[in-house]
């Protein structure tokens, strides 16, 4: 009998999912997609993005063009609301979309505990699209006038943040660009003494200067306001703050972790309702909180692909490993990286080398389906 597999969003734990489709539907269900961009956009090479090393379309899948390949359906959209009950979810358009077994991939959003005014010289980091526009701004302003850009936050993205609008500066050859990070405590906190030496070397060397210990209390167009009542006057500013879960699951009344996540067991499934699972950022592993780095998204893939075709067919399903310790490799934004796994650390250029070649054959696999 025919059954509605229902995958909400197309990011890296349901890569494997959205390339085998044609399985599904040789099993005789239906697949339907939904997301609100007919790309996904792969975080990791966001910043370098913004920096010019790569071009939009180098760090994104063609989510909607894969999907519809193999038969599969796919909606444009954001999902608002779950309801368990009804086996169904609600989108931010009103659309009411029905399944038999769902799984969630919706990422995470940048923490809002910083207030910030809409505008279109303040960027969030994430979406990463919106990175690219923040890129087109400065490129445009930079060319006429000296500019200062913010980056209020103190951990990774802050510091591939302004290292890749440093090097945008210099591959575009702009006006000179002042940059500054605002960070609430220090410069990458939750690392090693080895990983926040490179990172602060590799920023003063550059001149990007560090505000550290300052809570920022107020962003808004063309200024940030800290705890001392001191403004900063910024051209472009950007929001590096941290990242939690989309608060669907929560609005929703689904059982979640503490900061929101769908809380999941060991098979990635809600530990409410045997035929929802999920992935990535917006989940909460019962058994084990996860960092929030995209490899426990790889890690997560061919676990849910084989637990979605076993709870569409009634088999049984199979349970996730986190895995061991992992690598981090960073994009400082001047052709130089800091790598670190266990106990080897080293920056240079051989670090970033080695993210590019790991980044291209990740997005090249995938892309193939294009």
């Amino acid at each position: 009998m025919a059954k509605n597999l229902l995958l909400a969003g197309g990011g890296h734990a349901h890569m494997m999912v959205l390339a085998n489709l044609g399985k599904f539907k040789e099993m005789g269900h239906l697949v339907t997609v939904i997301q609100p961009s007919p790309h996904h956009y792969y975080s990791g090479m966001g910043p370098g993005m913004l920096g010019l090393t790569y071009r939009p379309e180098e760090i994104r899948f063609a989510t909607r063009r894969v999907v519809e390949k193999q038969g599969g359906t796919f909606i444009l959209g954001k999902v608002a609301k779950v309801e368990p009950a009804a086996n169904r979810v609600i989108l931010e358009s009103g659309e009411t979309i029905a399944y038999d077994v769902v799984s969630f991939n919706i990422g995470s959003n940048v923490s809002g505990h910083v207030a910030a005014e809409k505008s279109d010289t303040i960027f969030p980091v994430k979406p990463i699209e919106r990175l690219h526009e923040a890129q087109q701004l400065i490129l445009r302003l930079g060319k006429t006038r000296p500019l200062t850009v913010g980056v209020v936050g103190g951990g990774p993205s802050a510091v591939e943040i302004a290292g890749n609008v440093w090097g945008l500066a210099r591959k575009a050859d702009l006006l000179p660009i002042t940059i500054r990070i605002f960070a609430r405590t220090s410069i990458m906190t939750s690392f090693p003494d080895g990983v926040r030496y490179h990172a602060i070397n590799s920023l003063n060397r550059r001149k990007i200067e560090i505000i550290e210990h300052c809570a920022v209390t107020r962003v808004e167009p063309g200024k940030i306001e800290i705890d001392s009542r001191q403004s900063y006057g910024l051209d472009v500013i950007f929001i590096a703050v941290g990242v939690r879960p989309s608060a669907v699951f929560r609005n929703s009344g689904m059982a979640v972790g503490p900061e929101g996540g769908l809380l999941v067991n060991r098979y990635l499934q809600s530990v409410e309702h045997p035929n929802i699972f999920g992935g990535g950022d917006c989940i909460y592993f019962q058994d084990k909180p996860l960092d929030k780095v995209g490899v426990y998204a790889v890690r997560e893939n061919p676990v849910l692909l084989h637990n979605l075709q076993a709870a569409l067919e009634g088999r049984p399903l199979r349970s996730f490993d986190p895995g061991g310790d992992y690598l981090l490799i960073f994009n400082l934004g001047d052709g130089t990286g800091i790598f670190r796994k266990k106990w080897l650390l080293f920056d240079g250029r051989p670090a970033f080398l080695l993210k590019d070649y790991i980044d291209r054959r990740f997005m090249n696999r995938f892309q193939a389906l294009e």
